[in-house]
C-alpha cells in the first residue's frame, strides 16, 4: 500500500479537521482566520501534489499520473481563488462564519479523491464529500428564499444523481464482477464478457456525469441553483465542479470502458449538440448575470465534450486546455460581478448599462471575461475552442465542429 499516493488527499483533510477544531472557539473575527488557514491548506496540498509519483496505492483504488496532478492543481487554484472573492462577499452579506471555508475546503478534497480515483467505490466517496459539501454552501444565506431554493433544488436532484450512479456501479460490478477500473478493462477485452447489463449500467453512470457537468438534458438544476447560491459558491460551483466532473468522466470512458467508445461517444456527441445548442441559445433570453452565466456553462460544457467525443489524444489535450482556459475567464467575470454587487445589490443585466463611465476597470475586466467565453479572438477562451474544433476536425467529428462554430 504506498500511502504517499494519497498524501495530499490526508493532509488536506487534516488541516479541514484541525480548522473546524478550531473555528468553534469564541473569538472575534474567525472567518477571516479561517479562510486565510484553508488557503495555506490548500497552498501546502498543491505543493504535496507537484512531489507525489506516479503510481498506484491502496490495492489500486488510488492512482497517480500527471493527468490527476495537473487536474488537481487546477481545482485547488480554483479553491483558493473562489475563497479570496468570498472575503468581501461574506462580510458584507452577513456570511462570515467559519464554516464557509471548511465546507469549500471539503468540497476541494472530494474533487481530489475524485480526481485519484481507479475504483468505483473510491469515486462515489469523493463524489458525497463533493456533494453534501456543496448542498451546504449552495444554500448558506438561510435568509434568503432563493439561497434555500437552491439549496433545496441542488440536493433532491443531486440525490438522485448519485442514485443513478449508485444503480449503474452495481450493476457493473454485477456483470464485470469487480469495481476496478483496470479489471474491468481487462474484462472487456474479451468480447463474451460484454454484456446489455454493462451497457445499461454505463449509461446511469455516464447520466450521473452529465449531471454533474451540467450537460443538457441534466441541466435543470444549474439556472436556479447558481442564480440562488451567494455568487462565490456559484464561481466555485462553475469552475470547480465542472473540471473535476470531466475529469472523472475522461477516466472512466477511457480508462474502463474504452471498448464501449462507440456507445459513449455517439450519446456523448448527442449530449454536446444539445448543450451547445439550448445553453447559448437560452442565455441570450436571460435578464440576471448570473442565469446567463449559468447557462454559458452549459454551452461551455457542449464545446468540452468535443474533445471527449474525439476519443484521440489532441482531443484530450484541447479538453484539459479549454478547462484550464475556462477557470481563468469564468473566476474573472464572477470576480466582476460580486464587485458590481456589492456596489449597487443587483446582478440585473440591465443595471449594468453604464457601467463604463462609473466604472472603468470592472467594464475592461468584465468585458474581456465575457469576450473570452464567447470565443471572440485575440482572447484565451478563442485559442481554447479553436484546438478543440482542430481536434474534431481531424477526428472527422464534422457535425460537432459545425454546431459549435
Amino acid at each position: 500500500m504506498n500511502w504517499m499516493l494519497a498524501l495530499p488527499e490526508i493532509v488536506l483533510a487534516c488541516c479541514g479537521l484541525a480548522i473546524l477544531m478550531i473555528g468553534v472557539l469564541p473569538r472575534q473575527n474567525m472567518f477571516f482566520g479561517c479562510t486565510m488557514a484553508c488557503i495555506g491548506a490548500l497552498v501546502v496540498t498543491a505543493a504535496l501534489v507537484l512531489t507525489v509519483p506516479d503510481g498506484a496505492g491502496f490495492a489500486g483504488q488510488v492512482i497517480s499520473d500527471g493527468f490527476a496532478r495537473f487536474m488537481k492543481l487546477l481545482v485547488l487554484l480554483g479553491a483558493g481563488i473562489g475563497m479570496l472573492m468570498a472575503l468581501d462577499f461574506n462580510r458584507r452579506e452577513g456570511l462570515d462564519r467559519f464554516e464557509y471555508p471548511v465546507l469549500l475546503l471539503f468540497a476541494t478534497l472530494g474533487m481530489l479523491i475524485m480526481l485519484s480515483a481507479n475504483d468505483f467505490m473510491t469515486v462515489y466517496i469523493g463524489l458525497e464529500l463533493l456533494s453534501l459539501s456543496l448542498y451546504v454552501v449552495a444554500a448558506f444565506h438561510r435568509d434568503n428564499e432563493q439561497s434555500a431554493e437552491a439549496g433545496l433544488k441542488y440536493f433532491v436532484l443531486g440525490a438522485l444523481a448519485s442514485g443513478l450512479f449508485l444503480y449503474g456501479a452495481s450493476l457493473v460490478y454485477g456483470f464485470a464482477g469487480t469495481t476496478s477500473f483496470e479489471r474491468i478493462a481487462q474484462a472487456l477485452l474479451d468480447p463474451a464478457g460484454r454484456s446489455q447489463g454493462l451497457t445499461v449500467g454505463l449509461i446511469f453512470i455516464l447520466a450521473a456525469l452529465a449531471f454533474k457537468v451540467s450537460a443538457v438534458p441534466f441541466h435543470m438544476w444549474t439556472p436556479d441553483v447558481y442564480e440562488g447560491s451567494p455568487t462565490p459558491v456559484t464561481a466555485f460551483l462553475a469552475v470547480g465542479s465542472k473540471a473535476a466532473g470531466f475529469a472523472l468522466a475522461l477516466r472512466i470512458l477511457v480508462g474502463c470502458f474504452e471498448s464501449f467508445d462507440a456507445q459513449w461517444k455517439l450519446l456523448f456527441t448527442v449530449l454536446a449538440v444539445l448543450s451547445m445548442v439550448l445553453g447559448n441559445v437560452v442565455a441570450l433570453a436571460q435578464t440576471s448575470m448570473k442565469r446567463m452565466l449559468a447557462y454559458s456553462s452549459i454551452g461551455q460544457a457542449g464545446f468540452v465534450m468535443i474533445g471527449l467525443v474525439c476519443g484521440t489524444e489532441d482531443g484530450y489535450a484541447a479538453m484539459v486546455l479549454y478547462m484550464a482556459a475556462y477557470l481563468f475567464m469564468n473566476l474573472g467575470a464572477f470576480a466582476c460581478i460580486i464587485l458590481f454587487s456589492l456596489r449597487t445589490g443587483s446582478d440585473r443585466i440591465s443595471d449594468y448599462a453604464g457601467l463604463y463611465q462609473k466604472d472603468p476597470l470592472i467594464t475592461l475586466g468584465l468585458s474581456l471575461c465575457l469576450l473570452s467565453l464567447g470565443g471572440i479572438p485575440p482572447m484565451l477562451g478563442f485559442f481554447g475552442k479553436i484546438y478543440l474544433f482542430f481536434a474534431g476536425w481531424a477526428d472527422h467529428q464534422y457535425l460537432l465542429v459545425v454546431v459549435g462554430l
